[in-house]
Formats: C-alpha cells, structure tokens, sequence
C-alpha cells in the first residue's frame, strides 16, 4: 500500500531497513523487488548500488518466487559479469531444484507427441524412432508410460517392434531381478560387486539329542536381509525402467507388461519367422514373471498392489492362449478409443470457437473512447494503473456485454417497502475485488428530510471502503448514493443497514431498516478447464469438502446435470462420450475458478430410483472452507429447478 501511495515514503523506509530486508515475509521480499523496479526505472538512480545489495542478499531467500524475480531484477538493474553470473547460477539452481515443474513439461510434450502422432501419420515413423533413441533418458514414471503406450499403440513394421521390445529389455536390465546367494545374501544380479551382505546374530545356544544318541549344541540364528540395490554409475544410465520398479512403482511394471504383450502379438503378425515369434514371447513372459516374482518377495517394503498383479496375469495368460477377439481388442480397439477422443475433443474446442466468434464485443454505433483524451485531473497513480488494466481488458475483449437488458434487471434489489417515506432500491456491480452499490433513495413525503445518511453494515469477507454521508432530500425528489465495498475471499457476504433522517416536525431521528443484500458467489467464480490427473491430485489434497444430498424434481440425469452447471457457472470435464446412454447412472466431475485464484472441485453422483426419482450426492471440496459452504447452499437452493 505504501509503494502505490506514497513511493518516496516506501523507498526512504527500504533503505532504512536495508539490512533486515533478508528477514521480512516473502509477501514484502516481493513487495521490495517491485518497488526497485519501479524506481529505477525514474530518473533517480542515485541509490542503485545500494538496491543491487538488496537484490544481491535477497538471493538466498527461502520463497524461490523471490529468488526468481531477484535474478530478472538484477539481469535489469546491471550488466556487470558478476551480476549476470549471479542470475545465471540463480536460475540453474532454480532448475535443478524444481524438478517437478520439469516433469510437467516433460508430460506435456508426451502427451503432444501422442497427439501429434495420431493426427499425423506421416511424422509416425520418424517419431518413433526418436522415441526409441532417447527412450533411456526418461527418468520421471508418468513420461515413461505414456512413452510405452505411445510405442506399443505405433510399432508397426518389424524392425520398429523388435527395436522397442529390444529397447525396454535394455532398461530392465538382466533377469532375474535380484538374486539369493547361498550365504543368504541378497544381491541385484546387475550389480553382483555391490552385493547386500546379511547380518547374521547368534541369539540363543543349546543341547539337543541326534539320531544316534550322541548330544550335539544347535544354534538359533536370525539374519536381516536388505533390499536389491539399484545399479550405479554408467550403468544406471541406461536402466530407468530397472531403477523405478526396484523402487516400488508396480503400476510402471503393469504398463511395461501390458506394451510388451502388444508388441509380441503385432510381432506374430508381421513376422514370418515362428521361431523368432515364439522366442519373443518367451522373453516377454521371464519378463512378467520375474515382475511378479519381486513383487511378492519380502525383500521390498511395499509388495506389488492388487491392480497391478491382476493386470501382469491378465498379460501371462493372454500370450499362452490368445484368441482372435482378444488379438483384435488389443492391437485395433485402444488405438480406435484414443482417435475416437480426440475428434470429441477437437469438436468440443471448434463448437467453443464458434460460440467465441458469435459473440459481439461492440456495436457500430458505440462511442469510441479515446485514452489520450481522457482528464486525469484528480486521479491518483492507482486509479490510472486501474483504468489502463481495464482498457487492456477492454481491447482483447475481456469485458463483454449483456446480450439480454433483462440480466441487469435482476441486479436491482428493491431495500425498502413502497409505503415506507422513504423508498430506496440498489443496482449491485461486482468487478474483481470490489462491489458497487448504487442506491437510489426517494422521498415521498412531502417534507424536506435533512441529514439523510445510508447507515451500511457488513457479515463475512466484506469491507466497507466510504464513511457515510449526510444528505438534504428535498419533498418527492431523488438522489444517487454509491457505496464501495472491498471484498477478500469467494465468500457469501451480506450487507445491511438502514436509512436515517431527520424532519423538522420530529426531534428525533427517524429510522428506515433496509433488506439484506446477500452477494451471489457466482459473480467470483468462472468456467475453467484442467487435466485430469491435476483434478484428482487436487481433490486429493483439499481438505474441505461440503456432501450436498440430491433432491430435485428433474427425473432425467443430464437434464439435472446440465441445470446444475448453469446454476453454479462451473464447466462439466467429463466428456459428452462419457455421459452418452441410459444405464441410470451418472457420474461427472465440475471444475471453476475464483478470482481470486481459488479452486472450486465438484463431483456429481447420481442414480435413478425405480419410481423415477434421482438420488445420490453432490461433493463439493476446495482449498478453504468458504468457498465449499457457499457453493453447497447455492447448489441446495437451485437443485429443485428453481430459478
């Protein structure tokens, strides 16, 4: 606040407390990178050796946001090789250490490669290829089973498909995956020289009785026994898949099982030779074999998990007996699923771009509004940014208009009765952060009111920006109040208050209560669309969920799925293909954003009851525990078809 209203006040502060800068809050490191900035772009640069000290020390924060806009700061404040190797270390370290923002870009270009590869047969061979060349480089498990499935669904000729079989036994290494010697230890037979070497302890002595007689001393021994190592060096360059299953990761090896036994039956197809079909087939179940053999070992603190040890056998029986359904579901069905997705998708994204392109942002006959032109006499440095974002928004078409006057019409909240003296009515705009209230009061007395004043009142994240003002109303006339009111969080707010004013026939002060205006949490949060592996990792983790019973009228499933997305202003990322047919049950999952960076997760589960009625919940979960309360109680309210 200090920096947009007082800079100069803001900067004598900074330097002030220069040497404490590295303690404060990532929030004023932030605030402090903004403001240098900001006056070093002035004329002022008397004091940019002391900010490029602030810049330097506040490398070493904890928030890596701040690390990051440091190191573009310094890069602009200074073309010293020291201050540009400071940047660059900065950044490599940043890179090293977010690796998992690495292995989402890593997910995205496979997954556009497995699009691009669909659509475009002809990049199919030489996409391949270069798979299969840097397949060993791949260290993340996600990348690594997109890539498997990529090369399974699109080895088609012979020398792709023995290239991909001889490429993934290459990652895995040498069979078996761990070896038990007879000392008892336990070894990767990859790496024989770094053997696990037991403990072996002596715990208890005592005599005992042979066969013939004679005593003999038995000896109660008990040895610990440590995981298969992985292998190092060189070595492990090359055995990605290796090192990820000795890990525990069962769902990779049910992908390496499931790629294998589609690569062996195309390999059936286009090879001529039996022996060599056969020999590949072989491999493909020492294999699985071995996969499930360390899964059900005691040498690994996690055994391999349910799904994955059915869907290895279901691989094992497949390549012993194979019938030509089965064959046609492996090699043709998942491939015709997946360009089956992908032309809802591009279908879905053309029917958006159409919807987009209907839509006017202006008629011919509108004003033009000049910027240049504009008085700024009287405005702050605040209110000119505030204009200049809104005409940004304004020219790439973030603001359109009402198709329908009626809309507004539903903004106009009537506060006060028509026989009171007093009649007031409010016309609610909420943009971004703030909401405006213009209130229009009426006098229908036929007496002057004198010290009129608009008492409001707040309940939640609300705040009141303006003091009230006193008013003179002459008898039957009007007049326009706007209050401003600040809000902080996707909560449902209320505001009350009432009317005061004075007459001159009355001592005392007469009092008008207003009708609480309560805000819709609709006009903060907007339709957005994310992956679905990030909506599961978020409904994972948020901890606030609201359970909203079903109880409506509507006896149709999407009839009541389609009216709960347009009562709560949420889009529906469950495919079209997915909700098609009638089996009674639906299930769907909704997804929007706040405006204030809020994430709000919605997920419909019905059922149609044998006397037609729908029944099920509506589990709503987010990141703070307004936005799910106020989303159940809309959602509760608008359920039965009401408007």
């Amino acid at each position: 606040m200090l920096c947009a209203c007082a800079q100069d006040r803001a900067v004598a502060y900074l330097l002030s407390n220069a040497d404490r800068v590295a303690e404060w809050p990532d929030l004023l490191q932030m605030a402090v990178v903004d403001l240098i900035r900001k006056v070093c772009r002035s004329q002022n640069r008397a004091n940019k050796g002391r900010y490029i000290t602030i810049i330097t020390s506040l490398l070493s924060a904890t928030s890596t946001a701040v690390v990051y806009e440091c190191a573009g700061a310094l890069v602009s404040l200074s073309s010293a090789p020291t201050a540009v190797r400071a940047a660059a270390n900065t950044y490599c370290q940043l890179l090293s250490s977010q690796s998992d923002n690495n292995v989402a870009a890593a997910v995205d270009v496979v997954l556009f490669v497995r699009e691009i590869i669909e659509t475009n047969p002809k990049l199919r061979v030489s996409m391949i290829q270069r798979l299969i060349d840097t397949f060993y480089q791949i260290r993340a498990s996600r990348v690594c089973s997109c890539a498997l499935w990529i090369l399974g669904e699109y080895s088609l000729s012979l020398s792709e498909v023995e290239s991909t079989i001889a490429t993934i036994k290459q990652c895995l290494g040498d069979l078996p995956f761990y070896t038990v010697s007879d000392e008892g230890e336990v070894t990767d037979s990859t790496n024989s020289a770094q053997a696990v070497v037991n403990t072996v302890t002596v715990s208890s002595r005592r005599p005992v009785v042979l066969a013939d007689g004679t005593y003999a001393t038995q000896s109660a021994a008990t040895e610990t026994i440590s995981a298969p190592s992985v292998a190092h060096g060189s070595l492990a360059s090359t055995l990605n898949l290796r090192s990820l299953i000795l890990s525990g990761d069962f769902f990779l090896a049910a992908v390496v099982a499931c790629t294998l036994t589609k690569l062996v039956l195309r390999l059936e197809e286009v090879q001529p030779s039996k022996v060599e079909s056969n020999k590949a087939c072989t491999g493909a179940l020492l294999i699985m074999t071995s996969i499930l053999q360390l899964g059900q070992s005691s040498y690994l603190p996690h055994p391999i998990d349910n799904d994955s040890y059915d869907r290895i056998v279901l691989c094992l029986r497949l390549l012993c007996n194979t019938g030509d359904d089965v064959r046609k579901i492996w090699l043709h069905s998942c491939r015709q699923s997946f360009a089956k997705m992908l032309a809802e998708k591009q279908f879905r994204e053309t029917e958006e771009m159409k919807a987009k392109a209907q839509i006017s942002h202006a008629q011919p006959d509108d004003l033009i509004d000049f910027y240049h032109l504009k008085s700024r006499k009287g405005m702050s440095q605040l209110e000119l940014e505030d204009e200049v974002h809104d005409d940004l928004k304004a020219a790439t078409g973030g603001f359109t208009k009402d198709a329908d006057d009626a809309n507004k019409l539903n903004r106009i909240l009537q506060l006060t009765g028509f026989s009171d003296p007093v009649y007031a009515e409010a016309f609610v705009t909420v943009h971004h952060y703030d909401i405006v209230l213009d209130v229009t009061v009426i006098n229908r007395t036929k007496e002057t009111l004198q010290n009129l004043c608009l008492e409001l009142a707040t309940m939640g994240d609300l705040k009141l920006v303006d003091r009230p003002q006193n008013y003179t109303l002459a008898p039957e006339s009007s007049k326009q109040i706007r209050a401003n009111i600040k809000v902080s969080s996707t909560e449902t707010g209320v505001i009350f208050g009432n009317i005061v004013y004075e007459t001159s026939n009355v001592m005392e002060r007469s009092v008008v209560v207003l009708n609480d205006i309560h805000i819709d949490i609709m006009d903060y949060i907007s339709p957005a669309t994310c992956a679905d592996v990030t909506f599961r990792n978020m409904w994972a983790e948020f901890e606030w969920e609201n359970k909203v019973a079903v109880n409506t009228v509507i006896q149709d499933e999407k009839e009541f799925l389609n009216h709960i997305i347009k009562s709560t202003n949420m889009k529906c990322l469950t495919p079209p293909s997915a909700l098609d047919g009638e089996c009674g049950f639906l299930a769907a999952n909704l997804y929007a954003k706040s405006v204030f960076g809020e994430d709000a997760l919605v997920n419909i589960s019905i059922e149609k009851q044998h006397d037609g009625k729908l029944s099920g919940y509506i589990r709503i979960r987010s990141k703070t525990q307004g936005i799910a309360l106020s989303l159940g109680d809309k959602i509760t309210l608008k359920q039965k078809g009401g408007s």
